[in-house]
């Protein structure tokens, strides 16, 4: 749910480049003049002719791994714990984001030209150098460059690169490098697709065709290499993957979303997502799903999680704040949890700014605990909140 992509796609992707262009050049670790709000980008509707999200789907596995032509957004997103033999930790993401200008590939003279631009974001938390590093890229579809296709099935922009090295169980290949950090990973599914909503179909609103296909695989073993600096070190975890394909858009008074992905240590895995209205308040449209032990799943709605807020971080970028502690229960399935980020300031500066990283799950009441990834969106440039205790 938690990955919409623009609305405006020709608009939002110029304005996107242009920052990029910009940013380029700003002093590293500071916070960009000017990003994206989440309203901003993801209002409006789309042009006539894309594919929506409107009715169930069948879903089938490994075609569904591929793209998906005729919808507006798609994306490829892995995120992940990581633990080193001598127990450093670190956390992971690498997100493939692909968005179409138009809704059908039109036949063009220029070798440059697409219908498709590609977007990704990649981090590496080092938890025990208190460090976090993010890069950002764009490319078109065009030269080479950047797409998504072919069997085996292969994602990439530029050198970063998803490649699948088997269909059953499904695995792939995480590569991306940049001068202080690096990954090489290996990564094989542990259970079956899961697909959140209603059967694959996640509802954003009561609005028609507000919706995408969505699952997800929420455990992944991994295995390979991780480079932080000049030090390499061999990693071995759980990675997760979120999957979604859309033609959709936030309502006017949904700013952001609070999106949670957990591990937990009795073999359960536990997505959630709160979208967040202007007022503060859930949107009844927020939801989840609990997947056991042995791959059967369970949908959430918004009444069967309660979310509290009871520390907050101040982003040394501009102020902006972002909850530091939450405590997570689902009653209904014995779960009571405090989620804690593994380091503060994993907050990504870039065209869509929003905080994201590695967090552990502390059980509370007799409840098991574990590890995930936690996403917070529309938090930088809205009006401070001045309850609960800020976390420096």
């Amino acid at each position: 749910m938690r990955r919409f992509l623009p609305a405006a796609a020709g608009a939002v992707l110029v304005s996107l480049l242009l920052w990029y262009l910009w940013s380029a050049a700003r002093p590293p670790g500071t916070a960009p003049r000017e990003t994206l709000s989440v309203n901003q980008t993801l209002g409006g509707s789309a042009a006539p002719g894309y594919l929506r999200a409107d009715k169930p789907r069948r879903f089938s596995f490994p075609a569904d791994h591929g793209p998906h032509p005729g919808f507006r957004n798609e994306w490829w997103y892995f995120t992940g714990n990581l633990q080193a033999a001598d127990g450093r930790r670190f956390g992971y993401q690498l997100t493939f984001f692909k968005t179409a200008l138009t809704p059908a590939a039109v036949a063009r003279a220029s070798a440059w030209g697409t219908n498709e631009v590609y977007m990704a974001h990649f981090a590496i938390t080092d938890v025990a150098g208190k460090r976090f590093r993010f890069a950002e890229r764009f490319s078109r579809a065009a030269l080479g460059l950047a797409g998504a296709g072919g069997d085996p099935l292969a994602v990439r922009l530029e050198d970063w690169t998803m490649l699948q090295n088997s269909a059953r169980p499904w695995g792939v290949t995480l590569s991306a490098a940049e001068p202080d950090a690096a990954l090489h990973l290996n990564l094989v599914s542990l259970k079956p697709e899961v697909l959140n909503g209603a059967g694959g179909l996640s509802r954003k609103s009561a609005a028609a065709g507000n919706a995408s296909y969505y699952y997800s695989i929420p455990r992944m073993a991994t295995s390979g290499t991780v480079r932080v600096g000049k030090e390499r070190f061999a990693v071995s975890g759980l990675s997760w993957l979120d999957r979604e394909w859309s033609t959709s858009a936030l309502e006017r008074d949904q700013v952001g979303w609070d999106w949670f992905a957990l591990q937990l240590d009795d073999g359960r895995d536990l997505m959630f997502y709160r979208l967040r209205r202007g007022d503060g308040s859930s949107d009844p449209f927020s939801g989840g799903t609990l997947v056991t032990a042995d791959g059967r799943s369970r949908a959430l709605k918004r009444e069967d999680v309660q979310l509290e807020v009871v520390e907050w971080w101040e982003s040394p970028a501009d102020g902006a704040r972002y909850p530091s502690l939450w405590r997570l229960r689902v009653p209904s399935e014995r779960i009571a949890l405090e989620i804690v980020p593994r380091l503060a300031g994993q907050e990504l500066l870039t065209g869509f700014r929003y905080w994201e990283g590695a967090v552990a799950a502390r059980g509370l009441e007799g409840s098991p605990g574990g590890s995930g990834y936690l996403e917070m969106t529309g938090y930088a440039g809205a009006p401070a909140d001045k309850t609960g205790t800020v976390a420096r």
